[in-house]
């Protein structure tokens, strides 16, 4: 985990590099403290991926190119086997597989999510994020917090909301839970 969450680090310094902007720049482009930045491009804080989608479309390059250092390819379709989406796992508990990642300038982010279990009264870290998203549970059972609002889901159940909104969750039982993800603009 520490070493995807570096590289991806070196990736977010090699684009400010790049487009010639300075740290403060960044921070105000992307709606960060200059602290808040500092610290995700260090690669010393986790971030969501909201954050690195943030950061991508403000400077108009793919999440791939942040996440995992490509950039996708396919215009006509993108064929990810089970078990084989590249992957980037955030912390000990968050691992995201994407499910599109060779696919050119799709509107929308699918991700299986598989959180690992908390201990109990762990409080939900809140996430906000332009657009929409949509979870459906594959397995175990997880807890999502919308905007103060509470909602247990199962397997096979669904949410789609505002992703503007703050956001967060916990796996429930002490179990780890899988669910799709997809985030869109």
């Amino acid at each position: 985990m520490d070493e995807q969450i570096k590289q991806i680090a070196e990736r977010l310094k090699g684009l400010r590099d790049a487009l010639d902007l300075s740290v403060e720049e960044v921070a105000a482009d992307c709606n960060f403290t200059v602290e808040e930045y500092q610290a995700i491009e260090s690669g010393e804080c986790d971030f969501s991926v909201s954050v690195l989608q943030r950061i991508a479309r403000k400077y108009g390059i793919t999440l791939d190119e942040l996440m995992f250092g490509e950039e996708p390819k396919m215009k006509s379709y993108f064929l990810t086997r089970r078990g084989t989406g590249v992957s980037v796992e955030r912390t000990k508990a968050y691992k995201y597989q994407s499910l599109a990642s060779g696919f050119k300038g799709r509107k929308a982010d699918p991700f299986i999510v598989t959180v690992g279990p908390k201990p109990e009264n762990t409080p939900v870290y809140f996430n906000t994020h332009e657009g929409q998203e949509f979870n459906l549970v594959i397995e175990g059972r997880m807890l999502l917090n919308i905007n103060g609002k509470e909602l247990i889901l199962n397997p096979g159940d669904s949410l789609y909301f505002d992703s503007s909104k703050p956001h967060g969750m916990l796996a429930l039982d002490g179990k780890t839970v899988k669910f799709l993800a997809v985030v869109m603009q």
